[in-house]
């Protein structure tokens, strides 16, 4: 496999690092900016908000231009955007800045996953592809907690000077490694057949299963941090750890899923979601009890990360046709529940429903979540009557598409 493969993979860990890493910075942010932990939880739903728009834009923008400059000038983009964002002297002036680092995340998923597919054999698609976005799954392990620890003893500034250098040498390095232009054979992306691909209904009711499973998931993440020193009662040197124990459920679930997904997509969807609906309710249950819920930290990455998988692989059969803004679309789609379940959660605390309200949002997440799948399923059986193309059997000769963290 190529090197550049991992290294795309490090600009995902070093800006999927800056995607996650306001979990552990929420507090700080708020005592130094003068806003609530609300206010401060929106800086999440901001990061969403311009992956949303990014992604589908961005794809469409960037299919004709050579991928080395549209990588770095991503990169390049993210990197001022952060530093601007290190040195802001007001909430304003960030959670812009969150938006364009944002756009320019997006963007450089699109042309990375694009990159890693162009550079290996038809066999080994899948293979660059998880190896590419990999990068997230070590940021939630590694980066997240990393970010906590620096924010506790320099300022959470500090923590966006780290993501910005460490994208300056992912810059650097791809400049290096990743060759100009285009290999020689390969097809000239078509617009007008891309967005033919995205007209299917049942394409569209995956995208809201997509919306829906990790918005459960990501809502109680979200606001990890005060729930376990202020209702928790854990220290705060603490968190770091328990955020990485999250993030060890979200690889062991992604692993899991990917195993049993294509056997049984639809089932491992139901089950999964409704653990993950079970989980979230017994950890605004039981979150006064450390313990308790430090074990459920890590039921909780298990069970939103092992649906993952699924839902990735499904839009790529429904639309084989449409592979750039089919996984384009469906990264806006996961990024439209990372907006509304913490903008919801902060509405909950703000009426006086207390921190745990944020996992009742993710338990009712789940439960729409479970109605969609439900909806996908009928659908399903109905184009098996018809005699249509299954979306749950990959078509002759089309390579599985299954991501590391399930996301991209």
């Amino acid at each position: 496999m190529p090197l550049v493969i991992p290294l795309l993979g490090l600009g995902i860990f070093a800006q999927g690092t800056s995607e996650f890493m306001l979990s552990g910075l929420i507090p700080g942010i708020a005592r130094d900016l003068g806003v609530s932990i609300p206010d401060a939880g929106l800086l999440i739903s901001a990061f969403a908000i311009g992956m949303v728009i990014g992604a589908p834009v961005l794809a469409v923008a960037t299919l004709r231009v050579p991928r080395r400059t549209a990588l770095v000038a991503f990169q390049l983009v993210f990197v001022a955007a952060h530093v601007v964002g290190a040195l802001a002297p007001a909430y304003g002036m960030l959670f812009a800045t969150r938006v364009v680092s944002a756009l320019a995340y997006a963007g450089f998923w699109a042309v990375a996953a694009a990159t890693a597919v162009d550079l290996v054999p038809p066999d080994a698609k899948a293979k660059a592809l998880s190896v590419v976005t990999m990068g997230l799954t070590v940021a939630t392990i590694v980066g997240v907690p990393a970010g906590t620890v620096l924010s506790q003893y320099v300022g959470w500034r500090a923590a966006f000077w780290g993501v910005a250098a460490l994208t300056v040498l992912s810059a650097l390095s791809l400049l290096a490694a990743l060759p100009a232009g285009r290999a020689d054979g390969d097809e000239v992306p078509s617009l007008r057949r891309e967005l033919s691909g995205l007209a299917r209904p049942a394409l569209w009711v995956s995208y809201l299963v997509t919306a829906l499973t990790f918005g459960a998931a990501v809502v109680t993440f979200s606001y990890l941090s005060p729930l376990l020193t202020e209702v928790s009662g854990l220290p705060a040197r603490w968190v770091p750890v328990v955020l990485a124990l999250y993030g060890v459920g979200g690889l062991l679930g992604v692993t899991l899923g990917g195993r049993v997904a294509d056997a049984a997509p639809l089932r491992t969807l139901a089950i999964g979601t409704g653990s993950l609906t079970v989980a979230s309710a017994a950890f605004a249950l039981t979150a006064g009890s450390p313990g308790v819920a430090v074990a459920l930290v890590l039921v909780l990455g298990l069970t939103g990360y092992v649906v993952n998988p699924v839902v990735q692989s499904r839009v790529f059969r429904l639309a084989p046709d449409a592979p750039t803004l089919t996984g384009a679309v469906n990264t806006s789609a996961f990024n439209v529940g990372i907006t509304l379940t913490p903008m919801l959660g902060g509405l909950t605390i703000d009426a006086g429903l207390g921190f745990t309200s944020v996992a009742w949002v993710g338990a009712g997440a789940g439960v729409l979540a479970l109605a969609a799948t439900g909806w996908a399923a009928a659908l399903q059986r109905r184009t098996a009557r018809r005699g249509g193309p299954a979306a749950d059997r990959p078509a002759p000769g089309t390579a599985k598409v299954l991501v590391a963290d399930g996301r991209r």
